[in-house]
Parts: C-alpha cells; structure tokens; sequence
C-alpha cells in the first residue's frame, strides 16, 4: 500500500530491519508570524541500525519541498529519492546516518505543525499534534510505534516566544532577532508522542513533590499554559490542584516513578480533540479554559481529562502498544483511569455516575453499528487506525477494564499494572503481555485469563441483560433469571438490586446479589422467597457492560417514578436504559420525551440532566414520527421554559435549561424572550446571559429565522475572539435562506482554506431541524463529492466533511436509498471512506424503525 496510508504489513516489515538509535531535529519557526509565510525549515538527522546491510527501505515524511537529502555522508537526489510522502533508502549499512532538511508546511487542520493566529491582539501561537501518523509532517522519521528512540529537539523561533518540548530545556541562546531553544534528549518514545509548543503563551508554573516506590523523593516542575488573550480566565490553580492529586494518586497505585521530567500542560487553540498524552508535554483543547460560566460537569470532565492523559504517561508512553491493533492497550487503560482516579483522589464524586450515564452511551452506539470491531481491532493501515479512536477502544473498553477489576479484584489489578510497568518500561506490547502479568497477578491463571480475553477483548457487540420473574399468590418471588441476548454470550459480574419505597415515596435499594452471569439463562437463586420489589436493576453499581432491560411491572415503576430513586448512580442507569430502549424502537420516542419533560426537572446530577437534553434533542430531530415532530417539539420547548423559570437560580441547573430552551425554541414568544435576554429588556432571576450564552441564543434566533447578518456581525464586533468567529460562523450557517446554506457549503466543500475548527462551525450550523427543505438539495452533491474530498483533503478535514454534511435530518427512504447506491456503486472507495459512510446510514436506518415505533 504505497504512499502516505502506511500499512501494518509495511511496519512490521520495517520494525524487523530497523532499530532506532536516536533522532535530532532541528525546527526554524521564524517564519511564523509572517501569514504569507507556508513552510518551516526542518532538519532532522536519524541514526539507525539495519539487521541486514545492503537492504533497501524508507523514512516517512510529508512536506512540500525536500532541500537535501544524507545518507550515511552521500549525498541523494531528492527528486529521486522523494516522492512526497516517503524518502527511500538504498544499500543500506549495519549502522546508518540520515539527515533530511526539508520545507514542511504550517497547517491549518490540527494536523503537524498548526498555527494560529489571535484575533484578539494579532499573536500567533504553533503546537504539534500527531496521533496516529502526522508527526512526518514535521519531520523525516519512521512513523510507526515500535520503532521508539530518544529524541533532541532543537526550535529556532522568534525572541519574544516561549518554546516547550517533550524534554526539558537545556540552553537559550539569542541571535539576529531570533531565540534558539536546545531541549534535554527524551527517553525512548513513539514518533506520534513528541511534541513542540512555540508561541507568547501565558505560563503559570508549580511542582509536585513526593515519595516513590523506593523510598526516595521526585520533584516534578509542573507549567500550565494557555494563549495571552485567555489568561484572565486561566485556573491553573485548579488544574494543579487535580495534577498533584494525580500524580499522588498514580505514584501510590503504579509503584513507577513518573520518568518524563517535568510535566507541561499546554492548552491549545483549534485543536481537534480534548487533549494528547505527549510525555513532559501534554497539550489540551483551550475550551477547557473557561471564559464564560459553565456547569460543574464541565469541569469534572476537563479534570477526568486531566487524569486521562496523566494515566497515559504509564499505559502509552512509557510502555507502548506494537501496532494500532493494541491501541486499547493505552486508551482503554486511560480512560478508565481516569474516571477511576477521579473518584478516588478528587472532589469529584459523580465519575462513574458520568461513566455509566455519557461515555458507556458512546461505546453502546459504536458497538451497534456494522462496522463494530472486537476491542482488540484488526488495523491494517494508518487511516484505519485513525478512526478507531472510537467508542470501542475508548468507552467499551474502558468499561471491560471495570468489569475485569471486579473479575479479578483491584488489588490484582493494580500489582497487574506494576509488573507491566517493570517488565515492559521503554518497550511495545501487544494483548498477550498484559494478559501473562494479569494471569500471575490475578490468581486465576492463564487460561481463564485467555478466555476472558477471547470472551471480552476479541469479539465484537453488546448484549441485552433482562430479570426473568415469577411470583406466587402472595407476591414472592418464586424465581429470578437473568436473561442474555446477543450474537456472543460473554460471562457477566454484575449485581442485581431490588428496589423498593420509602415512606416519602423514593425508591431505595433493599436488596443487593452480585454473582457471575454466564450463557443465556442464569438464575438468581439467593432471591427467591422475597417480596416483588418495585423495581429490579439488573447490572446495579454497573459492573458490566451490557444494555440493561427492565421486566414489564419494573418499567412501569420507572414510567411513573423514575425521578424517585435516590441513588444517583441507579437513577443514571435507569435513564440509560430507557434511552437505549428508544434507540432500539423498543419505547416511543414521545415516551422517552414523557419521561425528560416529567423527571428532568428533578435530576440532581448536571452531568445526566446535560446527557437528557442532548438525548431529548435527539430523538426529537430523527426519531420522532414526522407527523408528530411539531407537537412534540412544542411540548418540549414548553417544558425546557417551564424548567428554566422553576431552576434554582444562579444554579448550574438554570443555566443548563437555559441552553436547552434556546435550542428547543420555536413559539415567537419564546424567541422574544431570547431577544429580551440578549438586550437586557427582559430578566429571569440568577441567570447572567454572558458571552457564551449569547451566542447560544444568537444562534437559536439565526435559525429561527429572526436574527439579521447585520446582528450577528454586531455580535462579533463585541465578541471578535476565536469562539467568537466559530460561533459567529455557525450562526450564519444557521439561517434558514438558501444563499446561507450555498455558502457554508461552498467555504467547505468547493475550498480548503478554512482551519479546522471553522470547517466544524459551518458543518454545525448548516443542518438544522427546521429546514430539511433547504439542505434536501445538497445530498446528491454530497454523494457526488465523497470520493473527491476524501482524496484531496487531510484526514482530519475529510472525516469531518463526511460527518458533518452527511444528510442525517433527511429521515427518509429516498435518502436510505441514495446511500446504499453510493455504497453499492463504490466498492473501491477508501475503507475507512466505507466505514463512515456505513455508520451514517446505520444511524439512517435506526432513525426510520425508531419513528416506525413512534408512529405505532
């Protein structure tokens, strides 16, 4: 598979020729804060060592232009040896000297070497992002995981700048205007792990100080950054505060003293997805910097991020997976320590309250799709691998890990993990390393770890767990069964809980069994001769991972009185299951609205209620039936107001209604309640409308029709930041004319001079719910299209065009139909181009059954 889609059969090949010995690069950013500037000067000089001299192989690198190009002090002709995406090397000796100077390209995708330029004081900032195989964009190397080496980096950039690397800085020297940064070599690590952050960055700095396993103190230097223009709304004392709860946290349980050095924090502008393990310096979407109020669920997942990335300078960095087929072995790791960490060692107590309910609902959505894969994934090339950061190897296998914890107790788990470490530090695994260490740990041995990896890590789906009972005359249990369905039955640790009522009327657990559920019946012996309860929550506390459904008189219980059960984690359970019920057709989606506009109001939890609106938004927009889409979206949008004016007020739940009532706005007199809020003529008690909740309603009234483009560039001029011309963007994507949908998508689909995060604005703002006529007209083109943007775009840009003009509101036989003719028609296109594609029309097809149930 030549060209810049590397194989795995092309990795495997070269990891058995080649082994690294260490890379120096050499960057000149000088150049950035001109804007006509395209390139960087990069050098990069790569020793290594060939099994067999005389064999032929290849360095990865995409860049526009290549200088010169050493091997081994002869001299190669670049025009022979480049062909713009790999640098081929003939006769190669046992030990070897590469040296590539080439001009590689500042991007605008997220994708490299991203610049970015404030609009707010006319500073540019850069950082790399490269994950799985964008760090050859930047320089010559071997992209691939297993071939890791020490890296020297060396940044040239302007005198003003500060510069951060993976390794600590050794040495500054000024010249001509210009200021040279040397950094510390690394230890061995990944090509898509290193990192280069250069820009006026606002830093605050701190460190942490603690006893490791051997009875010695670490001191890490720690520095949080964030652009100069969001420094008055910087808390890097929080951000330290969940850091050094972190690092204590991971010192205690991995018994491996961190061995990056120091641990940078950079926050980021246009970046494309939360936040990047790379060691010493770790780099985050700057969203997690607040500039307007948000809810404590925002800032327990920028603190769960925080965990999530420092879980990774263990599981990914200092031990790495050999191939992108292992990537659970980091992510999946990650994020369940995360939220494991984040209950245990902060203030946050609603992380697996947040598990179960948001993240275990991505991984339930991945695993239906036709394009599920087993944990542990067959990766054949690079653009596999970067849609596999998926709800699979993330949240599936995140919850796997919880049930493995139950499986095989934490304390195995944990001294599981420490052996790992210690066997494996610097080096690359795949599944049967962890396996072998968890064997020994665990006590259960070899064979029933295997099984339990073919059982859970190496098959692919979700299984539907449903309590089976019967009673006699006098109401007792005479049998409880847990049913299990599913293309595979896997064995189960999960607890079955009884719920009954108190005398105020809340549902409380009464009974609790854990046992193991194992094939398509199991039953619960210890809970015979028990009264009915009002409810039984199969997979209570949530040890697996499985769709939880509910006997017929328990539904009922939860239809009348879903809002009373008092625990927080068995009421997000039960507001999971009814979702998934809704997605499956197996409940009416004007039911499920039932339940959000009755219960909702009562959720304590902002996370869940946060998950409700976006649900409920959901299945108004697709899974409604049509004929009653207009009803239900008038009852909701009542429901949202109602809730807003009964919320607390300054309460993280009135701002959570108030976002919810702009979205689900349509009456003219909610859409002047907007108008008044923006214009301080009207007033509800504790809510400030402030900069990020103005824009919710400028785009509320921008789709509605209402608001001019002369308002919305007012908004701007008073707004004129980055989230102010992304949000700007969308809003006039939004309106419901036909020029303004032509123009989104001509920014997008007939340019690719948008960033990344504006080519996101427009694909937000172009399908709304109430203009399914105006966008009708743009499937063809878009089918028309695919193939061509997928060739001609970055990856990044591509998956998003994909994605984002995809004609999900199109809820219709005629738009099924053009997919499968696309689908049929192309058999050839790109995989992962399939792949999308066929999660798009899955979502098609559940939408149509769903409102097939709806309609009833």
């Amino acid at each position: 598979m030549p060209g810049k889609n590397l194989s795995r059969d092309e990795a495997q090949q070269r990891a058995g020729l080649l082994s690294v010995i260490g890379y120096e690069v050499h960057l000149d950013v000088t150049s950035a804060p001109d804007a006509s500037a395209a390139t960087f000067r990069s050098t990069t000089t790569l020793r290594f060592r060939c099994t067999r001299p005389g064999a032929a192989s290849f360095a990865d690198l995409l860049a526009p232009a290549v200088r010169a190009v050493t091997l081994n002090g002869r001299p190669l002709d670049p025009a022979v040896v480049f062909d713009g995406a790999r640098v081929a090397l003939e006769d190669l000796a046992a030990e070897n000297v590469l040296v590539v100077e080439a001009d590689c390209a500042y991007s605008r995708t997220g994708e490299g070497l991203h610049r970015f330029t404030d609009p707010v004081d006319g500073e540019t900032y850069l950082y790399t992002h490269y994950e799985p195989a964008e760090a050859r964009r930047v320089f010559a190397n071997f992209e691939q995981p297993d071939l890791k080496a020490p890296y020297r980096f060396t940044v040239t950039a302007p005198a003003a700048w500060d510069v951060y690397s993976n390794g600590a800085e050794e040495s500054v020297t000024d010249q001509d205007g210009a200021r040279t940064w040397r950094f510390l070599e690394t230890k061995p690590i990944s090509t898509y792990l290193t990192a280069v952050v250069a820009g006026p960055y606002h830093v605050a700095r701190d460190h942490w100080s603690g006893e490791v396993a051997d009875g010695s103190t670490l001191e890490i230097p720690l520095a949080a950054t964030c652009r100069k223009s969001l420094a008055p709304y910087f808390d890097a004392e929080e951000i330290f505060e969940i850091t050094k709860q972190g690092l204590d946290f991971f010192h205690r349980e991995f018994g491996y003293p961190y061995p990056f050095g120091k641990y940078d924090q950079c926050f980021v502008p246009e970046y494309n997805i939360g936040a990047m393990e790379n060691p010493g310096c770790v780099t985050f979407k700057e969203e997690y910097v607040f500039r307007s109020k948000v809810t404590a669920a925002s800032y327990e997942a920028r603190a769960n991020t925080v965990l999530h990335e420092m879980a990774h300078m263990w599981f990914g960095d200092l031990v790495t997976m050999e191939w992108w087929d292992d990537l659970w072995l980091k992510e999946s790791f990650a994020d369940f320590m995360g939220s494991f960490a984040l209950q245990e060692a902060t203030k946050y107590q609603s992380a697996w309250v947040t598990f179960a309910n948001q993240r275990k609902a991505w991984a339930y959505r991945q695993d239906q799709y036709p394009t599920t894969h087993p944990i542990t994934a067959d990766i054949r090339d690079v653009e596999d691998a970067k849609l596999n950061f998926d709800g699979i190897t993330y949240a599936k296998g995140a919850s796997v890990l919880k049930q493995l914890v139950a499986y095989a107790g934490r304390e195995a788990f944990f001294q599981g993990a420490r052996q790992y470490f210690q066997r494996h530090a610097f080096g690359n695994t795949v599944l049967g390393d962890l396996l072998a260490v968890l064997a020994e740990t665990s006590g259960r041995g070899a064979e029933a770890m295997a099984e339990w990896s073919a059982a859970w890590l190496q098959t692919a789906g979700v299984n539907s767990l449903t309590p089976q009972v019967t009673v006699d005359a006098q109401g007792r249990i005479t049998e409880l069964a847990v049913l299990q369905d599913g293309d595979v039955l896997r064995p189960h640790r999960v607890a079955i809980g009884l719920y009954d009522r108190e005398p105020d009327g809340s549902l409380v657990r009464s009974a609790r069994v854990e046992l193991d559920v194992t094939g398509a019946r199991t039953v619960v012996g210890e809970l015979a001769g028990r009264p009915r309860p009002a409810l039984i929550l199969v997979n209570d506390d949530d040890l697996t991972y499985c769709k939880v459904r509910f006997d017929a008189d328990s539904l009922a219980t939860l239809r009348e009185s879903l809002a009373d059960i008092r625990e927080p984690l068995a009421r997000a359970l039960a507001w999971s299951a009814c979702w998934n019920l809704t997605r499956d057709g197996l409940m009416p989606a004007r039911d499920y609205l039932d339940l959000v506009l009755r219960f909702a109001g009562q959720e304590s939890e902002i996370g869940v209620l946060q998950s409700l609106h976006v649900q409920a938004a959901g299945a108004l927009e697709v899974l409604v039936d049509p004929a009653h889409r207009a009803e239900a979206g008038r009852l909701l949008a009542e429901g949202a107001l109602r809730e807003l004016r009964a919320a607390a007020p300054g309460s993280d739940q009135q701002l959570a209604w108030a976002r919810f009532a702009a979205q689900s706005a349509v009456a003219e007199e909610h859409l002047r309640l907007l108008a008044g809020l923006l214009a301080g003529t009207a007033r509800i008690d504790g809510l400030e409308v402030d900069q990020d909740l103005r824009w919710s309603f400028w785009i509320a009234l921008a789709a509605a029709g209402v608001a001019d483009r002369a308002e919305l560039d007012g908004e701007l001029a008073r707004d004129n930041t980055a989230g102010g011309g992304q949000k700007h963007a969308q809003a006039l994507a939004a309106r419901p004319t036909a020029e303004a949908k032509a123009a989104a998508w001509s920014a997008v689909a007939d340019s690719d001079a948008l960033p990344n995060a504006m080519v996101g604005a427009q694909t937000a703002g172009f399908q709304q719910p109430g203009q399914r006529e105006l966008t009708a007209p743009y499937t063809a083109r878009y089918f028309e299209l695919l193939e061509t943007i997928w060739a001609e775009r970055s990856i990044e840009i591509a998956i998003r065009f994909v994605g984002g003009f995809f004609p999900r509101l199109q809820t219709d036989r005629a738009t099924l139909d053009a997919t499968d003719a696309w689908l049929t028609g192309h058999p050839q296109a790109a995989p992962a181009l399939r792949r999308l594609v066929l999660e798009c029309r899955d979502d098609l097809a559940r939408a149509l059954r769903a409102q097939a149930a709806d309609r009833g």
